[in-house]
């Protein structure tokens, strides 16, 4: 595969922050060196912090920032209301929409192209190709897939898609229809007090020897580490990755971006960068996913230590 320009692209928020905060980091988003930024919603319906039309309006400002806005949809829907957001979201148009599950991407059939998030469970090629012809622009590795299904399927990618991988962040790893972070306070999903909010970056849940393992999220479990693809830059461009993803966490996403805007244009040592990139990790990195092992596990460290 020859050698592509990488762009890279700022995911989701997946936690809940208040109106002003979403605000004021996307002011700052504007300012940051990334070329595609998802907005939206997709965790939980009741984050209400932002409206629509907020969305709509942050989205505005990016693109006049000159940022490719692409709005995101819930991952699991579980009532009328919701459906009602999703309409909106998928019929907005303007904005291309990434579907973050296939209630999602049928709709967008007779809307115009879309894009696939990593929720959305595309493990094999006949999966890319049929969405293709439905009208996907854009699809994301789904994050527990290694480098080699990667290759499975960009050998065989339909003209005209383009792979996104989710290169740094902590892991968006399932959803569930119970609220684990109001269970954890002993409330009720119905009546949660929006106690998620009071976890800017998910609550730890630590294993019995007190080590951690998961972040609680809502009704959204993500990886306690971070995962940290920089130092696999060179083999993800000879995939053939088209964009990489930075997903928004609560301290430091400028500076994240900015480092990453250094590797893509080669602007220092790939090492160098890794260094600094690896203490803006708070619980530290993970890479297992893509050489097929245990999710949490460090291979590149381990190798290097060797």
């Amino acid at each position: 595969m020859t050698e592509n320009k990488l762009r890279l692209s700022l995911g989701p928020n997946l936690f809940y922050w208040s109106r002003d905060r979403l605000f004021e980091f996307y002011e700052e988003v504007a300012e940051m060196p990334v070329d595609i930024v998802y907005l939206g919603e997709t965790v939980c319906s009741k984050r209400r912090s932002l409206t629509f039309e907020d969305w709509m309006e942050i989205a505005e400002k990016l693109a006049a920032a000159g940022k490719e806005v692409v709005l995101s949809t819930l991952a699991l829907l579980e009532a009328e209301s919701e459906m009602v957001t999703l309409r909106k979201v998928c019929t907005n148009g303007k904005y291309m929409v990434e579907a973050n599950d296939l209630g999602a991407a049928n709709l967008m059939i007779n809307e115009g192209p879309f894009a696939t998030g990593p929720m959305v469970n595309i493990y094999n090629p006949a999966t890319l190709k049929l969405l293709a012809k439905q009208g996907l622009k854009r699809w994301v590795l789904p994050v527990e897939l290694s480098r080699d299904t990667l290759a499975d399927m960009q050998a065989e990618r339909p003209e005209g898609v383009e792979t996104e991988l989710f290169a740094f962040g902590r892991m968006p790893l399932t959803l569930s229809a119970r609220c684990f972070t109001a269970r954890s306070h002993n409330l009720p999903k119905d009546n949660c007090d929006y106690i998620c909010g009071n976890y800017p970056d998910g609550q730890l849940m630590k294993t019995r020897e007190n080590e951690p393992f998961l972040m609680i999220n809502g009704i959204q479990t993500l990886s306690s580490r971070t995962c940290d693809l920089l130092p696999e830059m060179d083999e993800i461009r000879e995939l053939g990755v088209d964009i990489l993803r930075i997903s928004p966490q609560d301290k430091h996403t400028g500076q994240i971006i900015r480092l990453f805007a250094e590797a893509v244009n080669g602007e220092r040592p790939l090492n160098e960068i890794e260094a600094e990139l690896k203490e803006l990790a708070p619980l530290g990195v993970c890479d297992g996913y893509w050489f097929g092992e245990a999710g949490m596990a460090q291979v590149t460290a381990a190798a290097n230590a060797l």
